[in-house]
């Protein structure tokens, strides 16, 4: 028969070291994401945030680097939005 229980006093000890692991390899990924993301924008010499603006309006054409580019915001977004509710 499985137990179960809300109770945070409980729960908090057997959770720290999973959430700090996970702390971790989020921060990992948003250090290796921000470096992906500063090498296009030193490549094609715009930021991250002007190459969304331009290829939403449809300045730029689609290449496979851009969507790599595209998915590397992605990813930072998911990360940052992961790790923000690690924090809190």
């Amino acid at each position: 028969m499985e137990k179960s229980t809300d109770d945070r006093a409980t729960l908090k000890p057997l959770l720290e070291p999973d959430i700090e692991n996970e702390k971790k390899t989020i921060l990992l990924g948003l250090e290796r994401t921000r470096e992906r993301l500063a090498r296009f924008e030193k490549e094609y010499m715009m930021t991250s945030t002007e190459f969304e603006r331009r290829m939403n309006a449809l300045e730029l054409t689609e290449m496979v680097e851009f969507s790599e580019w595209r998915m590397e915001i992605g990813m930072l977004d998911l990360l940052e939005r992961q790790c923000a509710s690690l924090k809190g």
